[in-house]
């Protein structure tokens, strides 16, 4: 065979390889999952923070223009901001993180960073109190928190919408899987009220790997999360359903107090929220 027709043959199929290499790595990155760091959060910060009186707004204004991002950025997530209904100065946020290690990392990344730095005078001037912070993980591998889309300006330029709703329950020592199970009936019937299921936490039972942010030691707790389309759901359907709950609940025997329901606005830009 001529010399010039195995060249020739060579060269046509070396670009029919880079032809194929090129198609497998364009298939590649169409199958690539854009959102697959927004799921699987196994460590969770459930933060409940006292603001100085009539500093919450503004609080609210400096955290979701600075922040939110920036906790994503590292691997994290803030899940929900809000403010509480029945508490004037209250405000709530949920943080996120894959992993306990990354937890630790992740937060002295942010707190020893040029962001926190340039900020935390002005955001600690606002704040009263921000101990009172519990450390979950979810109930089972299905139960997580969900990761809502961030709010589109677009077509929400209204803001978040909607109502959450935390029931607290601080629970016996070794009763978290007896009450999970004895609660599920009623977290059925709160589904059925209308409120979506947001997330069953639990204690997470773990070392504060980050002791400038201290965290509850006072568990076991389970937290249910839903959240509703509207404060007249809440009030028809959801409260009704909550209170004939709670006799059952009490029952149990595995409560150390009586359930805490926390009704929380979300903050404008909160990713938990009532979504179409």
């Amino acid at each position: 065979m001529p010399t010039r027709l195995v060249i020739g043959l060579l060269a046509v199929i070396g670009i029919y390889n880079l032809t194929l290499a090129r198609s497998a790595q364009s298939t590649q990155k169409t199958t690539i999952d854009p959102a697959a760091n927004l799921r699987d959060f196994q460590a969770i910060e459930f933060r409940r923070y006292s603001i100085k009186p009539g500093a919450r707004q503004h609080f609210a204004q400096y955290f979701e223009s600075y922040f939110p991002e920036a906790f994503e950025q590292q691997g994290a997530i803030v899940e929900g901001s809000f403010f509480e209904r029945k508490k004037q100065n209250g405000f709530t946020w949920i943080r996120g993180f894959h992993t306990m290690d990354a937890r630790a990392v992740l937060n002295a990344a942010f707190y020893y960073g040029p962001l926190w730095r340039e900020h935390r005078e002005l955001m600690n001037s606002f704040i009263d109190d921000s101990d009172n912070v519990l450390l979950l993980r979810p109930l089972t591998p299905d139960r997580g928190i969900i990761v809502l889309p961030s709010v589109d300006p677009v077509t929400e330029a209204g803001g978040a919408a909607g109502v959450v709703v935390a029931q607290i329950f601080a629970l016996k020592p070794d009763g978290v899987e007896a009450f999970a199970k004895a609660a599920e009936p009623v977290f059925a019937a709160y589904r059925a009220s209308g409120a979506r299921e947001a997330g069953v936490l639990v204690t997470l039972d773990a070392k504060n790997n980050f002791p400038q942010l201290p965290v509850r030691t006072d568990g076991p707790f389970l937290i249910w999360l839903g959240v509703l389309e509207d404060s007249r759901t809440l009030q028809a359907s959801f409260t009704p359903e909550e209170e004939r709950a709670l006799p059952a609940l009490l029952a149990t025997g595995l409560l150390r107090e009586a359930p805490e329901l926390v009704v929380l606005d979300p903050t404008p830009r909160s990713r938990l929220r009532w979504l179409r």
